[in-house]
């Protein structure tokens, strides 16, 4: 699996990627059609269901991360 850091931002992360942010704070995606589970460190409840065109506020101790997702699989993080 494919991981990235706070240093790749703004990156595109796809399905069995994950990216891990300056605090440790690990997010990661499970797709669910068209929509996205957006997964945060280890746990396997969603932190919120994302669909194409919206997006989704990350709150860590080291800043704010706006995660956006479309119709391909893939996962849009940036540092907000």
């Amino acid at each position: 699996m494919s991981s990235f850091t706070e240093a790749d931002l703004p990156v595109d992360v796809h399905h069995g990627e994950m990216i891990t942010l300056a605090d440790g704070t690990t997010v990661r995606f499970e797709s669910n059609g068209e929509a996205k589970d957006i997964m945060i460190n280890d746990g396997f409840a969603a932190a919120c269901t994302l669909f194409p065109g919206n997006d989704f506020v990350v709150e860590t101790s080291g800043g704010n991360y706006k995660v956006t997702c479309d119709f391909g699989d893939v996962m849009h993080v940036e540092k907000a």
